[in-house]
């Protein structure tokens, strides 16, 4: 009898710390947008929000090869011709309603300057793309 509780207890504690060493499988769905903007143009560039296909965060809270995605919208004005020496950056989030609140904050600082002038990338000529690993 006092082997088969040692041998329960054992179970149990070994039950219990597998439990919590499990991750949870499920990926979230990552959302961003892009801003160009140039110290030598007066016009800002944004994208709308898109989903990330297989957009990984990392346990910093940051998102995983997010330089590759700056690097996609700063090359696609380049290669258009609508930009030339911009600097683009990539706003990212899982919950799609608070990064459309930062989306229009930012915008609207952007619009209140009466020499900037504000072009959203039209969607079907631009979206970002998983980048090559």
């Amino acid at each position: 009898m006092k082997y088969v509780k040692i041998l329960f207890a054992v179970a149990l504690v070994f039950t219990m710390c597998s439990a919590f060493s499990i991750k949870k499988s499920s990926s979230k769905t990552v959302y961003a947008f892009g801003i160009s903007a140039s110290f030598t143009d007066t016009t800002v560039y944004y994208t709308s929000i898109q989903i990330l296909d297989s957009a990984k965060v990392s346990k910093d809270g940051f998102l995983v090869h997010r330089e590759q995605y700056s690097y996609q919208l700063k090359s696609h004005l380049e290669n258009s011709g609508v930009q030339e020496n911009s600097t683009c950056m990539v706003y990212f989030s899982t919950n799609k309603k608070k990064l459309e609140k930062e989306s229009a904050r930012i915008l609207s600082k952007y619009k209140k300057n009466k020499n900037t002038s504000v072009v959203q990338v039209e969607p079907d000529k631009f979206h970002f793309t998983k980048p090559e690993e």
